[in-house]
């Protein structure tokens, strides 16, 4: 009997070895399914963050990138409103001009270029006072003088020509025929050309009557008038 006992231990022992060693190895198994699970976990969770933040910077840019083209266009709308409001108010003030915040001479002078200027797209208009007694041709000491002032207007150019007047003082001038630069060339061997020519352009001056003009053109002429 001592010897049946003894075997049936030894039997008993290694059957609870055995389930020993299986509920060790069950427990691994769990504890790396749980860590797999675990890990997943963790990075589906980073992976959900990542699309966050992503769609987070997305969203701010957006905004940013709208807010910007908002600014953008209300900084343009009020560049051109500002631009029509100034365009707007040159226009009135030339509407709300008339020839009353003018002198009569300045009126004179633009009605003359308007009736006798031999150009009338200038972009100045010069009005020169020539005293009586000054010489017709100031480079020729034989030249005749002006019997009276006299009023010389050009442009800024040479091809605009130039008007050379008297006023009377009744809506009429006195026109000289006179040559806004002169030619050398007229000094011709007689020394008496130039005298005589000069005082040819005294007596054929011609009578001219000067009608009033468009008062918008001569407000025009008078914003782009130098007097000398």
């Amino acid at each position: 009997m001592k010897r049946h006992t003894k075997k049936y231990d030894g039997s008993f022992l290694l059957l609870l070895l055995v389930l020993l060693l299986a509920g060790c190895g069950g427990g691994s198994d769990e504890e790396a399914d749980t860590t797999e699970s675990d890990n997943a976990s963790q990075s589906e969770e980073q992976t959900n963050e990542t699309d966050e933040n992503e769609s987070d910077v997305e969203e701010e840019s957006e905004t940013a990138t709208t807010e910007a083209d908002e600014d953008s266009n209300d900084t343009s709308s009020e560049e051109t409103g500002n631009q029509d409001e100034e365009s707007n108010s040159e226009d009135k003030e030339d509407k709300d001009k008339s020839l009353e915040d003018y002198s009569s001479e300045e009126i004179e002078y633009a009605r003359v270029w308007l009736e006798l200027g031999p150009n009338q797209e200038i972009d100045e208009l010069n009005v020169r006072h020539i005293a009586a007694g000054e010489p017709i041709n100031p480079n020729d000491e034989t030249s005749a003088n002006y019997p009276e002032d006299v009023i010389q207007l050009a442009g800024s150019r040479l091809v605009d020509g130039s008007v050379t007047y008297s006023g009377n003082g009744d809506g009429t001038i006195n026109v000289y025929n006179v040559p806004l630069r002169w030619d050398s060339s007229d000094a011709e061997v007689d020394e008496d050309f130039m005298k005589e020519y000069t005082e040819r352009l005294i007596k054929e001056t011609e009578l001219v009557k000067i009608d009033p003009g468009n008062e918008e053109e001569i407000i025009k002429l008078i914003d782009i008038m130098k007097i000398h």
